[in-house]
Formats: structure tokens, sequence, C-alpha cells
């Protein structure tokens, strides 16, 4: 039967140590004693294991209870993973693995195990208000933005470690940023406890080992042509810096447009209300209407109700992402219908009136005192359209 190790001795320290300084002995210990300080030692090497079995069981409240009772994997006097006869001391986690297949194709023989730089975090997304007006929505422009960020430490470029001095490989899970832990063939590798893959023992004045500092970043960036209220840009690569190499995120754009005076955004078109006298609407006129690009005629035909609506096809905002694809204008007429007349005007509107006596818009409208079920509900204002 093993002879159970004496990991307390391994490390240095009392039975009674606390978690605390049971870390700090295996951390001056892993120091000194690893592989990348001590390249071809391998009584160094051997050291180094021994002092990463025993941090393994005295650094788990659960392993360490099991050890000192002598119960569970320790019972009997084995190591940790004894029960699985000719593999009781064969720590299999993901580093061992890597050195078997180093050897048996042909890698390196050294006994180092293979470390991996931790995986590179993409960077944080950021989201911005820009305020711009209904013209510059409408036809694109170019607009300043300050956007607060961090970014990348100007003294350390990142490394979050004083100059001079650079980040110490992690002597836990020796640079990988996860650690693996399980008995005999079964392991779980989860994020080191003790550090994410390099441990500074300088901090960098500036960020205070952070890597990054909050920081205002100026751009100039383009609002595409036909933004609405409320429209969301992505800017690829625009967001804050990513850590240990991973890409930057990306700055999300919400415009805010402000209203125009003359047009109503509706959905890809816009909509202009047009006054029209009595007059012009009974004889018809030719008028002036606004567009995007100056003024255009359009005829307004005799008889004109209130309400109807004329079309430029193609005249309207550009279609966000359709290439050349426009909306129209719609123009809305309504008639201005005076509040007072003078006499000269209402002496007019009698004659009218006398004129057009023979035809009575609501003749049959009331039989009896109640509506008419013959007739039928006037529909919506027709609309034209204008080449």
């Amino acid at each position: 039967m093993a002879t159970r190790p004496d990991y307390y001795k391994t490390l240095g320290v009392d039975k009674k140590a606390t978690a605390e300084e049971i870390k700090k002995a295996y951390r001056k210990l892993a120091r000194e004693f690893h592989p990348d300080r001590n390249p071809g030692d391998k009584q160094a090497e051997a050291r180094f294991k021994e002092i990463s079995q025993a941090h393994d069981v005295l650094g788990d409240p659960d392993k360490r209870k099991q050890y000192d009772s002598g119960s569970g994997t320790f019972a009997g006097g084995a190591g940790p993973g004894g029960g699985f006869g000719g593999f009781g001391n064969f720590d299999f986690d993901a580093s061992s693995m890597g050195d078997i297949l180093s050897n048996l194709f042909g890698g390196s023989t050294s006994g180092r195990r293979v470390r991996t730089k931790p995986r590179g975090e993409k960077g944080a997304d950021l989201e911005a208000q820009v305020s711009i007006t209904f013209d510059q929505a409408v036809a694109g422009a170019q607009v300043p933005l300050q956007i607060p960020m961090h970014a990348t430490c100007p003294t350390c470029h990142g490394t979050g470690a004083k100059p001079g001095t650079a980040p110490s490989v992690c002597p836990r899970c020796e640079g990988r940023g996860i650690e693996t832990q399980g008995q005999g063939m079964f392991s779980i590798s989860q994020p080191c406890s003790l550090c994410g893959g390099t441990v500074i023992e300088d901090p960098c004045p500036t960020c205070a080992g952070a890597g990054a500092v909050r920081t205002v970043k100026r751009l100039r960036v383009n609002i595409p042509a036909g933004v609405r209220d409320g429209s969301r840009i992505r800017l690829a690569g625009k967001g804050e810096p990513g850590r240990n190499g991973g890409p930057p995120g990306d700055l999300y754009l919400i415009t805010n447009v402000s209203p125009s005076p003359l047009f109503t955004r509706k959905g890809n078109n816009l909509e202009v209300q047009v006054p029209l006298s009595i007059p012009e609407a009974l004889r018809g006129a030719d008028v002036q209407v606004p567009t995007l690009n100056g003024t255009k005629t359009l005829r307004v035909r005799p008889g004109t109700a209130h309400g109807t609506v004329q079309r430029l096809r193609g005249e309207g905002p550009p279609k966000l992402g359709s290439g050349s694809d426009r909306g129209d204008i719609h123009y809305r007429f309504v008639i201005d219908v005076p509040q007072k007349l003078s006499q000269e005007q209402e002496q007019a509107v009698e004659e009218l009136s006398k004129s057009m006596g023979a035809s009575n818009p609501r003749a049959g409208l009331f039989e009896n005192g109640s509506a008419s079920t013959t007739g039928a509900a006037t529909g919506a204002a027709g609309e034209g359209d204008e080449s």
C-alpha cells in the first residue's frame, strides 16, 4: 500500500494553516520551481508537480477535509485518484493529455506542459444618440461625435503591468486561464480561480492594472441617406477595444431627426398639405408645390374635393439600403374656407348659391325624419398621380 504524501510538508505550512496562507505558500513555491524558470531541470519539474498536487488538495476545502480525516479518495493511504490501480498518481488533465499526444507524434519531449494564451475577448458594444436635421436624414451627412469609452492604456499598452515589467504566468493554470480538476479519468475545466491567465505583480500606475483607461473618442461618422427618426446604425469595430487580443466591439447610433416645417414622414414617403381656395377647387388651377429639390407645378382638376391626394412618384426620400430607389411625395389638398366674409363676398356667394340651387347634394338624404337606408356613405377622397 502506498504511503500517503504529506501535502502540508510539501508546501511548508502548518496543518492549521489558513486557506490564504496555503495559497501564498503555493504561489511562492510555484514561481520558484516553475519549468519556465528551470528549463531542463527534471528535479525542479518533479517538485513543481508535487507542489501543484498538494495545492490541488489543500486548496479545496472538501478535498482538504477528506485528506485530514483519511476518508473518501484518501482512505487507505492512497493519494488522489487511488482506486484506479496503476493510474493512482496520474493527474489526467488537459495538460497531461497534451504531453502524451506531443510525445506520440514527435513533439517536444522536454516534459514541460504546453500552455496556450487566454482566449481574446471581444470589446464591449456601445450605443449613442446622434441628432440630425431633416435635410441631413434625407440626403445623408457626415457628423462629428464624441463617444465616452474605455481605450487601451497608453502607458502599459494594455498589459496592465508597470513599464519595464511584465505580467508573470499564473502558477496555478500556467497561463491557460483555465484549471482542470478531477479524479482519475474524469476532469472538469473551469476558469482559473486565481487569475485570468496572468498575474500582475507590479500594476501600471495609469490604469491600476486594468490595461484600459476611460477616454472620449472623437469620430466623424457617415449617416446614410434615407434614415428616419429612431433608425439604428451599426458601425462595426468602433466600440471598445478587445481584451487579450480580442476584436473590438461595435458602435450603434440611434438617429434623432428634427421635424420638417413642410414635410411629414409616412413610411418611405412624404406628405405635404397644400391649401386651395374655393375658386381653385371649383375651377381647377395650376399650383406650385415644394419638392426635395425646389418646386414643381401641379394641375388641380376642377371640382377637387377637400382631402384629395395627388402623388409625385420617385420624388421622395431614398429608401434605406435599396440603392437608388426612392419613395413618393403625396400632396393632400386642403380647401381653405374663410371664417368671415365681406359684404361683397357674401353677395357673390349668394349669387353662386342661386345659380347652383337646382343641385342640392342633400336631396333624398332624409325621409320621414330618419336617414334613408338606400343612400351609401361617401368614400375616401380619391388619389391622382403626376409623372
